[in-house]
């Protein structure tokens, strides 16, 4: 039997921790990876008797190859605290363990769900991540945003879907979609990439068109629209910040004089 330790990063997740965690005390250890959390949430990690480590939250990626490295056992389940791990996938999980698995990572398709309901189109239904790895095989690539591991192959795939509750309320998901855009405008820029008045206006149209008319969002009643105009404004605010980025370095005030160069005028 392969031991696993599940990662869940956390900062102030009093509100979701609980079904989490709940979700995965069948593994042989729990690894809350915590940024100073100030409500309850290290108290419900204690009651599920789980390891806490703590450390400045920088961005996804590079807190959770921080924590990699610290689980104790072998096999990595790495599992967002507005995730779940249902019976049917975690009797997959266990299953494979208890044998030799054949691949080093695993994908698992997630249901992500708004408002307590699934949203099957939008391009949602297809989505997967890899989140079931052995721990000396792999790191997630170092981007601020939506950052996969990158992982020696083979890489198979398990049965069953994490479910993800990712919006609960807008008040909840403003902040966040805000702060990827600003990662995702980061990650551009850093690679050399710039915005124009044509990426802005198209660029946003066309995530629309794609999630609600071409991936069926329109089936998905008013649901489908919030999501579908929800990826339509990341889209315009990643681009909005990266123009914005521009405008900045193109209106940084330029020394005048080179570092250590002399200001005075020779006399004669």
């Amino acid at each position: 039997m392969q031991k696993l330790t599940v990662i869940v990063p956390t900062f102030n997740e009093e509100a979701n921790l609980d079904a989490c965690l709940d979700s995965v005390r069948w593994a042989d250890e729990i690894l809350v990876v915590d940024s100073f959390s100030t409500d309850r949430t290290l108290e419900i990690a204690q009651s599920y008797g789980a390891r806490i480590i703590q450390r400045t939250y920088g961005y996804s990626a590079s807190q959770k190859n921080w924590a990699i490295p610290q689980a104790k056992h072998s096999w990595i389940l790495l599992v967002d605290s507005d995730e779940r791990v249902p019976p049917t996938l975690a009797e997959a999980i266990q299953e494979l363990l208890c044998g030799e698995p054949q691949a080093n990572a695993y994908w698992i398709y997630r249901a992500n769900h708004v408002l307590g309901r699934r949203v099957r189109r939008c391009g949602w239904g297809t989505d997967k991540v890899i989140r079931l790895f052995r721990r000396d095989h792999g790191r997630y690539e170092d981007t601020q945003v939506h950052a996969e591991i990158q992982i020696e192959p083979p890489v198979g795939s398990l049965r069953g879907r994490l479910v993800h509750h990712s919006f609960r309320s807008f008040s909840q998901y403003a902040p966040k979609l805000w702060k990827y855009a600003r990662w995702g405008a980061e990650d551009e820029w850093l690679s050399g990439k710039r915005a124009s008045a044509l990426d802005l206006l198209l660029r946003p149209a066309a995530r629309f068109v794609k999630m609600y008319v071409l991936r069926g969002g329109f089936l998905e009643g008013t649901r489908g629209l919030v999501v579908s105009y929800l990826g339509l404004s990341a889209v315009f605010l990643k681009y909005a910040r990266l123009w914005e980025k521009g405008w900045e370095a193109s209106n940084a005030p330029e020394a005048s004089h080179a570092p250590g160069a002399s200001t005075q005028t020779a006399r004669g």
